[in-house]
């Protein structure tokens, strides 16, 4: 696999705290080339040799306003047994329905965007259903829970211009941790 050349940028960049616009279809070469090389570049982070080899941080999710396109598409790639991947192409998503249950990544959430460590939970709905499309245009509607769950809360919240950091209650990290499941 060859690493793609893609800049992620970091949280101080002003960009990523911007309203991504709507995407039309059919999509640009450009959108879906960097589609390609988002996918590419989290499985590669996933797997140890490719991660060590290029000093990458394991990353399952990527915005398109990450990488400077405000736009509302990004991509996730899951892990879900060794070596085996499920990938997902997100455009302009809408959360349908979420579960009243809360919960919370024990380890605490990352993002490629945020290079420091950071303490505190951010709460999340244990389940969620989104409504987007793929990039052929295909409308589809897909039921996340746990991990995936909150993968999509994450990047769908880039696309509105919101980092992770932003729902860690700044007096109190831990706040309600009682109240939320821990995953």
């Amino acid at each position: 696999m060859k690493l793609p050349n893609i800049k992620i940028l970091d949280e101080k960049d002003k960009l990523l705290r911007e309203k991504s616009k709507e995407v039309t279809f059919p999509l640009s070469s450009e959108d879906k080339q960097l589609i390609q090389d988002a996918l590419t570049y989290l499985e590669m982070s996933q797997i140890e040799e490719y991660n060590q080899k290029y000093n990458l941080r394991a990353g399952m999710g990527l915005a398109f306003p990450q990488l400077g396109s405000l736009k509302r598409i990004f991509v996730i790639v899951n892990e879900y047994d060794e070596g085996k991947f499920e990938k997902y192409v997100v455009i302009n998503p809408k959360i349908i329905s979420m579960s009243e249950e809360k919960i919370f990544v024990g380890e605490g959430e990352g993002c490629l965007s945020v290079n420091r460590e950071t303490e505190g939970i951010v709460p999340r709905h244990a389940r969620i259903t989104v409504e987007a499309y793929d990039e052929n245009g295909d409308l589809y509607t897909f039921r996340a829970r746990e991990e995936l769950s909150v993968a999509f809360q994450h990047e769908i919240d880039h696309l509105d211009g919101i980092l992770f950091i932003d729902k860690i209650d700044k007096q109190n990290p831990f706040k309600d941790r009682q109240t939320m499941r821990e995953i």
